[in-house]
């Protein structure tokens, strides 16, 4: 009785002992690793973020970047940071719905990092060149039917999103392209305009040129109509059932305190709200996303498992 007496009263010891440093927490500045390359959607959100978020906290928040290897980088230094809330990442979600069923990680994204919020979601939209005979979806796959293998597709690289969305869209249609893969949606688009490619996914690159009237618009890859293309049917009413949307967000070790992932969650879903944060997602054509930890973490099982089946089923593997 007495050494039972003596474990609880441990294990009630140690929870108000942590109780007490989330309260304290943060005692020093905050580093904000973000996996991909500056000037990047999610270099630009974690930049507007960052400052409001180190006046709520009242400490520092610096912003890293840590690219390299698909994202896979910057998501295992954190996965394998202190549980104490002072390293956090701000990822694009396919880095940690896709990679995982495409790489050897040293990591466990499932078990090692804690969701804490989203904060956006981009859509990735069906571009073809002005120039091109297909003015819709059905005429893109009825050319596509007509050259088997022959059309040219570009992507990010192989299991990206812009590959999962075309890989989709071929396997739906039955029809046959030829991918090219490129080190960024960049680099596709430059190669959709030089006449390189014609067609392709893409993730937001693409705007300038379609306002510019150099390519054009043919589909929007999300459940609903975008509020940026309201004229613009989605994949779905096009007759192919592509939604390859990507959730941003932010993430924390596994294991960081209830306390500190719930006061990060309230912080980040006010701060998304504001006029500063909305002119940068209107700037970088992505819409404001919220919710609960819980929320997000669910969200992302949903995505890591049918992303999976699309990449077992297309057999696609990493360069």
């Amino acid at each position: 009785m007495i050494r039972s007496l003596a474990r609880c009263l441990i294990i009630v010891a140690s929870a108000f002992a942590s109780l007490a440093w989330a309260q304290a927490w943060p005692v020093k500045p905050i580093r904000l690793v973000v996996n991909l390359p500056p000037g990047t959607s999610a270099d630009l959100m974690a930049r507007t973020v960052a400052p409001q978020l180190a006046i709520a906290l009242g400490q520092p928040v610096v912003v890293e970047n840590r690219p390299g290897a698909a994202g896979n980088i910057g998501v295992e230094m954190v996965a394998k940071s202190a549980p104490d809330g002072y390293t956090l990442l701000h990822s694009s979600g396919t880095s940690l719905t896709i990679n995982p069923h495409l790489y050897k990680l040293n990591i466990d994204v499932a078990k090692d990092l804690e969701p804490i919020a989203p904060t956006m979601r981009t859509s990735i939209i069906l571009v073809v060149r002005q120039d091109s005979p297909a003015r819709n979806v059905a005429e893109l796959i009825a050319l596509a039917r007509a050259n088997p293998g022959k059309l040219n597709f570009g992507s990010a690289g192989a299991g990206s999103g812009m590959h999962i969305a075309t890989e989709l869209m071929l396997r739906q249609a039955k029809i046959q392209a030829t991918h090219v893969p490129y080190k960024g949606s960049a680099d596709a688009v430059v190669a959709l305009l030089g006449g390189h490619l014609d067609f392709t996914f893409d993730p937001g690159v693409a705007v300038p040129h379609i306002k510019a009237g150099k390519l054009r618009l043919l589909a929007v890859a999300r459940p609903t109509r975008s509020k940026f293309f309201p004229d613009t049917p989605t994949m779905a009413e096009a007759g192919s059932d592509v939604d390859v949307d990507s959730v941003f967000g932010f993430y924390a070790r596994a294991g960081t305190p209830r306390e500190i992932v719930t006061r990060l969650n309230r912080e980040i879903v006010r701060i998304m709200q504001t006029a500063e944060v909305g002119a940068t997602l209107n700037a970088i054509g992505a819409e404001v996303v919220t919710g609960s930890p819980e929320e997000f973490a669910a969200r992302q099982r949903r995505d890591s498992e049918r992303f999976g089946v699309i990449v077992r089923e297309a057999n696609i593997r990493a360069e």
